[in-house]
């Protein structure tokens, strides 16, 4: 019995774990248990490095965001909360010579709308339209606006409101949702057409012109497009403001922070007298243009022309069909004839032939050249404005009746060259210091000239050229130039711009002009011939003096300049200019400084197809003189007549 209990045991026995096959797959067991574990820990580090490695990388990315880098992204945080914009500054004046303004600015109220304060946006212009009504090309760009444009951006409805249409939107605003009124400044031009030319407009930038300028991109803000706008306009534009505006996500206005006004322009004062350019204008008609200089230093008293424009229409915009007129007009008034209208001088020409030819020492003072009425030069026959001839004539003689002759005869022995250099030093042909841009500067013909063209310059050309016809092409402005010039001795530039905000600019004083470096003796000859012209019997110019109350006597020149060659089977039948077509009528000019002993005044005149420089264009120069007389000067021996002053009886045909 013992022996069969024994015998399970053993059994039992070898059946434990390490014991024989049990102990072998035990330890087996044991040891995957062990490389699992072994395993697991590997994987455990591995993974507990990553993190350690990626919450270290977070730690030191969060280090440099909050304390090296702070600053910075808290700025870029306060510029994406706080909206910083430029204001336009208002734009600087220009004022005329006595200070009052002659570009300026004023209120302008128009209607803006903010389409998401708007239930209905076209319900709302429906109604305003009923209130102030709108245009169908208007209609149509408000809603091109609103479509390019998020809904809280004010879009412009209405521009120029004045008081009365102002007043109806306010009183109906309850029925206006997102209409408000709001007031900016426009520019305007008091004195209209009287100095569109001189002064010039403003315009909205083009792209062209906005660039870099930042200033240029704002609502409502304007650039010179012509005139002292122009020139000036960097000077008149000033330095922007800025306003600083809380917005949310979007951009959306949140509130105003902070408002720094910006610098505004700078006011210009110019040279010309408004009330003495008014004058002169009321007394010239279509095609007549009229430039007065201060003699001693060259400042442009004024400079008028007709027909003009009024500048006021460009800040609304012109009508097509007013700017289609205006282009089309042979009148042409947008031009400024004074700067950019070309002439022939015609006699106006003969005192810087006479200067020329005393400098050159090819006649003298009395030497006389007899004039039959005509000069023969080979084949052709140049005539003188006076069929029968002036017989003998020294210089003095020649410059008072204007004899043509006499100034042929002179050319043959100078040659053009000479002429045309004694031209350039008394301003003629030449750039000129005007602060008006785009003015010409005229043509002085020269033997090189015309060979550039490939074409010989004859010795007819040089004759004919010796009484300021042929090819010369000048300005009234160079022609007021030159008579100054002539007037003083001096190399005047004419200039427009007398102090720029307060502070006088270089050329007031005739000190800041240098000498021309022509003999005194030869300049008082040439004076004294054109004082005969007006003063003495026989002068072209006799029944243009000036009246004896303005105490003071000028010195002038007429001029005549054909504008079709009247031919030799015209002159034998009696060539009668007043029974041609007026187009084909000569011009009239008349050139002129007073007074003629001590020159405070230079102007010249022009009279296109005015026929005769004598009979047209020294009426008129004598007028504008007498004006100046009164306006800027007080004349000797006690008070002047009523504004205007007497008139004198007009003057003969030349």
């Amino acid at each position: 019995m013992s022996g069969s209990l024994r015998a399970p045991g053993l059994r039992w026995r070898r059946a434990l774990p390490g014991h024989g096959l049990g102990g072998a797959l035990g330890t087996s067991v044991r040891r995957e248990e062990e490389r699992r574990r072994g395993v697991f820990t590997r994987r455990a580090l591995a993974l507990g490095a990553l993190q350690l490695g990626a919450f270290g990388f977070l730690g030191h990315r969060l280090w440099r965001l909050q304390v090296e880098q702070g600053e910075r992204y808290a700025t870029l945080a306060e510029e994406n909360r706080i909206s910083v914009r430029l204001i336009a500054p208002p734009r600087g004046r220009v004022l005329d010579r006595a200070g009052r303004i002659v570009a300026g600015n004023r209120l302008n109220w128009r209607a803006l709308l903010v389409a998401e304060q708007a239930a209905d946006v076209a319900a709302t212009l429906d109604t305003f339209s009923r209130i102030v009504p709108l245009a169908e090309h208007e209609r149509a760009r408000i809603e091109r606006e609103l479509r390019r444009r998020r809904r809280f951006v004010p879009v412009v409805v209405r521009e120029f409101l004045d008081w009365e249409e102002m007043a109806r939107i306010e009183l109906n605003a309850p029925d206006l949702p997102g209409i408000s009124v709001d007031v900016g400044t426009t520019r305007i031009y008091p004195e209209g057409e009287h100095l569109a030319h001189v002064v010039g407009y403003v315009a909205p930038p083009s792209e062209a012109d906005i660039g870099d300028d930042p200033l240029l991109e704002l609502p409502g803000i304007r650039v010179g497009r012509a005139g002292i706008e122009r020139h000036h306009d960097r000077v008149l534009r000033g330095q922007a403001g800025t306003v600083q505006l809380e917005v949310n996500a979007v951009g959306r206005v949140i509130r105003e922070l902070d408002r720094r006004e910006g610098a505004p322009g700078q006011d210009v004062q110019i040279t010309i007298d408004a009330e003495l350019q008014k004058a002169i204008r009321a007394r010239i008609e279509e095609g007549t243009t009229a430039v007065l200089l201060d003699a001693r230093n060259g400042e442009v008293l004024a400079m008028a022309t007709k027909p003009s424009f009024d500048p006021n229409l460009f800040n609304a915009g012109v009508p097509a069909a007013l700017w289609r007129r205006w282009t089309a007009a042979r009148s042409t008034p947008l031009i400024n004839k004074a700067t950019n209208g070309l002439y022939a001088p015609g006699s106006t020409f003969k005192m810087a032939v006479a200067l020329a030819a005393l400098e050159a020492r090819v006649c003298t003072p009395g030497e006389r050249v007899h004039c039959p009425g005509h000069m023969d030069l080979g084949n052709t026959r140049f005539h003188c404005h006076k069929r029968g001839g002036h017989g003998g004539v020294d210089l003095r003689a020649a410059l008072k009746y204007s004899c043509d002759v006499y100034f042929y005869e002179m050319a043959r022995r100078l040659g053009i060259d000479r002429i045309a250099a004694m031209a350039r030093r008394l301003g003629l042909g030449v750039d000129l210091e005007i602060e008006l841009p785009g003015a010409r500067r005229g043509l002085v013909p020269t033997r090189a000239w015309r060979e550039a063209q490939g074409k010989p310059w004859s010795p007819g050309d040089t004759v004919v050229h010796g009484i300021g016809q042929g090819f010369y092409q000048l300005t009234p402005l160079a022609l007021a130039t030159y008579t100054a010039r002539l007037a003083t001795g001096r190399a005047v530039q004419p200039h427009l711009t007398r102090a720029i905000g307060g502070r006088p600019v270089r050329g007031s004083r005739p000190e800041d002009w240098p000498a021309l470096g022509i003999s005194e003796r030869d300049l008082r000859l040439v004076r004294e011939a054109m004082w005969a012209v007006v003063n003495e019997e026989g002068g072209t110019a006799r029944l243009s003096r000036l009246p004896s109350w303005v105490g003071a006597q000028m010195a002038g020149k007429t001029g005549t300049t054909q504008v079709r060659r009247v031919t030799r089977e015209q002159r034998e039948r009696g060539f009668n200019v007043n029974q041609v077509p007026r187009e084909w009528r000569p011009h009239a000019l008349f050139v002129a400084f007073a007074p003629h002993d001590d020159p405070l005044f230079a102007v010249s005149v022009v009279v296109e197809h005015g026929t005769s420089g004598s009979a047209a264009a020294a009426p008129l120069a004598r007028d504008i003189l007498v004006e100046a007389f009164q306006r800027l000067r007080p004349p000797a021996g006690g008070a002047p007549p009523a504004a205007g002053g007497p008139r004198v009886a007009e003057a003969q045909p030349r």
